[in-house]
């Protein structure tokens, strides 16, 4: 039996209408469980602290801009705030998790544990952070004589 050439042509007509439809409701889905990963790890949060850690980091290097305060944090958040990343942030996630991964991910934050690492691996990589400095402050005379012996390398 032969398939009329409108019937195919139509079939591809319904693919081509609906295939977009599909997609957005993917995306808006998928899209939904991002959102859920950020408020479970609250990224917002996260992100405004990232912005004061910038702002404090900046007024111990240059004390004079203590005066332009507001200014810098105007500035930092127009660039780095949240409200200014939130869509770049969510493409980077939904292009690097897809949404069954982003459901398990959001099943894990959930649960105690999940919320326990997002409170306290801050605070590892902080304790981590100090212990790789006072290692290399005990061994900076080594470098010292690494330095010294092998000038030029």
């Amino acid at each position: 039996m032969k398939i009329p050439n409108r019937l195919i042509a139509g079939t591809f007509l319904l693919f081509a209408l609906l295939l977009p439809g599909l997609t957005t409701a993917d995306e808006a889905s998928q899209r939904e469980q991002v959102e859920t990963l950020f408020r479970l790890t609250q990224m917002e949060k996260k992100i405004q602290e990232s912005v004061d850690s910038v702002v404090q980091l900046q007024l111990q290097q240059n004390p004079e801009l203590q005066r332009n305060r507001q200014a810098l944090e105007s500035f930092l958040q127009k660039y780095i705030g949240w409200p200014a990343m939130k869509e770049d942030i969510m493409r980077m996630y939904m292009r690097t998790f897809s949404e069954p991964e982003l459901k398990e991910i959001n099943a894990f934050y959930i649960t105690p544990t999940g919320q326990k690492v997002i409170n306290v691996v801050p605070e590892l990589v902080q304790e981590r952070n100090r212990l790789a400095m006072q290692r290399l402050q005990l061994n900076i005379g080594e470098l010292r004589k690494l330095i010294s012996a092998n000038p030029g390398q």
